[in-house]
């Protein structure tokens, strides 16, 4: 297949002078014919080209017109090509009146400036949208030569993606992608057409289309696409046996430019992603630019994405502190690649360790923390609760005191659904964990606060990867329970509303996070299973392991007793009516909780977590099945 010309820009510089003596000369016949008059003025002529050939390529030089690729001219070539010939023109025009003036000439017509300005513009524009339009022709004659394995395909959205995605596709036949129609539900669109595409229907047209027309691939270019639009569409797709692919997500877009290379099979994140997160910028800034920022936990997938917002917003210096080495080393040298002059340290310390914690608070004294570090594994925190309330519920305890000592002006503590009426150790380990900050919020007024949320897509040990590895094995996929319910979101829109949370706090809250609806884990693994090519009962088989006592159905955000109220953001809500235990009895009862998880008694750390918690079932729990999915 033929590349695109590549016309070398010194080629274009000789074009110019030729096209300088075209104009000049062009412009005097234009004014004088070819006469007398034309032979009394040739002299000026002759002037004005050797003019010309001096100034017009020099400006042109200075206004970068040979530093172009003109096979992607577009209108702001155009502005430049007007603005550097009109420049050139004006210089022209000087020097020409001021050697008229100086009688170098006997006679000048003026007019022969402003006919040699259009005869510019139109030369010098036109050489150049010349090439790109040779270029595009011998692109889809090269096309056209590939036209036996040359697809076709329908584009969902007739927006600025879809616009992008069907130019791209005819700039690059390379792609082997022809597109024949979009899709949009805006019956404004309806039959226009954009880069010579028509829009062929509404989307529930789908199914009607491809039985119409051959169509072998359908592209979702629509990257903010709700997850209902994306489920329709490859719901049909499957249907008629299509292929179908997605623009990259909105979070994926940030700091990028998209294009068709970049068009990725559909991901699980594409079925489950809600309306993008709106994000206030200004309160963010005010809460982390300039300010020195520890984030524990830094390492894993929550807190490293922290660390990746957190240094848009120019703290003063950001601190990674985690207890796996390798993790924060990885986390450090991203950070650094990416934000050379920011001044980024990585402290390996374990938040159970409270005299470490303490040197660290001391050397550095930072004023905002985000707590990111716990166990989170359900299953395997049921076979460890020391574990558990050691890291979860006593490093929370040594972190929020090193912070009140220390004067932290801001801490936020990331929590789980799983706190809720917690039915296992991990979920009461963070419940405790909350009450510890909210208690020391309220006795010391800092403005410390909780933000809690559901499973976050990608994260470690979270459900699409474990899918993956058995689905790669062959499966069978091992599920609890045909109903069971989660809230899901993506890493970057949990960390997004987590530092806005943080920028709204002012001492006690517990923020809650709008995840949408509950998304069914059967429904989630049947989508992964077909999205691998693959189809569920027939190819991989799904295993119900059986719902265990204690376990839930379906997760919630808050207590049913507990009333939401609206924050400033519409995605955050803040939870009144909080009845946990307070002050000296929370103490005692943690140090208790504590001393008998040191002491190996298991049995007596559930009774007292369900004895503290409101609403907790944590002692019916049986033998954790680590490999089953709840």
């Amino acid at each position: 297949m033929k590349s695109r010309p590549n016309i070398r820009n010194r080629y274009v510089l000789i074009a110019d002078i030729l096209l300088v003596v075209v104009s000049v000369l062009g412009s005097y016949v234009l004014r004088l014919e070819l006469g007398a008059a034309f032979s009394f003025y040739l002299p000026s002529a002759y002037w004005m080209i050797c003019t010309a050939l001096i100034i017009k390529p020099l400006i042109y030089y200075y206004f970068r017109l040979y530093q172009r690729m003109w096979i992607y001219a577009s209108v702001q070539e155009l502005k430049l090509i007007l603005a550097a010939v009109t420049t050139a023109s004006v210089f022209l025009s000087v020097v020409m009146v001021s050697f008229f003036n100086l009688s170098l000439f006997t006679g000048f017509p003026r007019s022969v400036l402003i006919i040699d300005w259009l005869i510019s513009v139109l030369l010098v524009g036109g050489l150049r949208f010349t090439i790109r339009l040779l270029s595009e022709s011998m692109s889809q004659q090269a096309g056209l030569s590939a036209i036996g394995k040359t697809k076709r395909a329908v584009i969902i959205g007739a927006g600025d993606a879809g616009a992008l995605v069907v130019r791209e596709l005819q700039k690059n036949p390379q792609i082997n992608l022809v597109p024949i129609g979009f899709l949009d539900d805006n019956s404004a669109k309806f039959k226009q057409q954009i880069h010579g595409i028509q829009v062929i229907g509404r989307l529930k047209d789908l199914a009607k289309v491809l039985d119409n027309h051959r169509v072998d691939e359908v592209i979702i270019a629509i990257p903010s696409a709700p997850g209902k639009v994306i489920r329709l569409v490859t719901d049909v797709c499957r249907l008629k046996a299509v292929h179908f692919r997605t623009m990259p997500g909105i979070y994926e877009l940030l700091g990028g430019t998209v294009n068709v290379n970049r068009l990725r099979e559909v991901d699980i994140t594409d079925l489950l992603r809600r309306e993008p997160t709106r994000i206030m910028d200004e309160q963010i800034g005010k809460t982390i630019s300039g300010k020195v920022v520890l984030v524990t936990g830094a390492g894993g997938s929550i807190g490293s994405e922290l660390c990746r917002q957190i240094a848009r917003w120019g703290p003063a210096e950001l601190i990674l502190l985690g207890h796996g080495e390798n993790s924060i080393f990885e986390a450090y040298l991203e950070l650094q690649d990416r934000f050379p002059t920011l001044p980024i340290r990585p402290v390996i310390a374990d938040v159970r360790d409270k005299e470490r914690l303490d040197r660290i608070f001391s050397n550095s004294h930072p004023q905002v923390v985000f707590h990111a570090a716990a166990h989170k594994h359900v299953p395997l925190m049921e076979a460890n609760v020391e574990e558990a309330v050691t890291n979860n519920v006593e490093g929370t305890r040594n972190l929020v005191q090193v912070a009140v000592e220390y004067e932290v002006e801001r801490l936020v503590m990331i929590s789980t659904d799983k706190a809720i009426r917690p039915a296992n150790v991990m979920g009461a380990s963070k419940r405790l964990a909350e009450m510890t900050v909210v208690d020391a919020a309220e006795r010391y007024g800092r403005d410390f606060c909780v933000v809690r949320f559901g499973n976050v897509l990608g994260s470690r040990g979270s459900v699409v990867p474990l899918f993956k590895r058995q689905i790669a094995r062959g499966g069978p996929v091992t599920i609890t329970h045909p109903d069971m319910k989660r809230y899901f979101m993506t890493i970057p829109e949990a960390v997004y509303l987590v530092l806005q949370a943080a920028s709204m706090g002012e001492g006690g809250e517990t923020y809650v996070l709008n995840m949408g609806e509950q998304v069914r884990i059967l429904d989630l693994a049947e989508d992964l299973i077909r999205l691998s090519g693959l189809e569920p009962g027939r190819d991989i088989e799904i295993v119900f392991t059986g719902i265990r006592p204690g376990e839930k159905i379906s997760e919630d955000l808050w207590d049913g007793g507990n009333i939401f109220a609206r924050t400033l953001h519409p995605d955050i809500y803040q939870l009144d009516g909080n009845e946990d235990m307070r002050g000296g009895n929370l103490k005692k009862s943690i140090d208790e909780i504590i001393r008998l998880a040191r002491e190996g008694d298991h049995r007596a750390v559930l009774g007292m977590m369900d004895d503290v918690i409101l609403g907790a079932s944590v002692c019916s729990q049986p033998p954790p099945e680590l490999i089953s999915i709840d």
